[in-house]
């Protein structure tokens, strides 16, 4: 599996790690990731591996806010190499999602 989850000791944090590749082809392990978690966690997207994401990428991190209530969600996409923050800020996620 090329997407790693670890939740933190307290249980109150869950962190994904991407592979380079954030695609279609991931959409499944992405989802199982967080499937059965709960809406109240703060969740991490860990993009330091990631060299691409396409349209696919960008629908399965709203999915994911939508799992963890929406506009109340605690979302934190870290780590995010140059040339994807430059996608996720045309694409207007810098609003919608914490970027560090």
């Amino acid at each position: 599996m090329s997407i790693e989850v670890k939740k933190s000791s307290d249980g109150k944090e869950l962190t994904i790690y991407l592979d380079e590749q954030f695609d279609f082809a991931h959409h499944k392990d992405f989802r199982e990731a967080y499937r059965n978690e709960p809406a109240n966690l703060r969740y991490r997207v860990n993009m330091a591996r990631a060299r691409y994401l396409d349209s696919s990428a960008l629908g399965m991190l709203l999915l994911l806010k939508k799992h963890a209530g929406g506009e109340a969600a605690d979302i934190i996409l870290e780590d995010v190499p140059g040339e994807i923050r430059e996608v996720l800020e045309v694409a207007n996620f810098h609003k919608i999602f914490t970027l560090r």
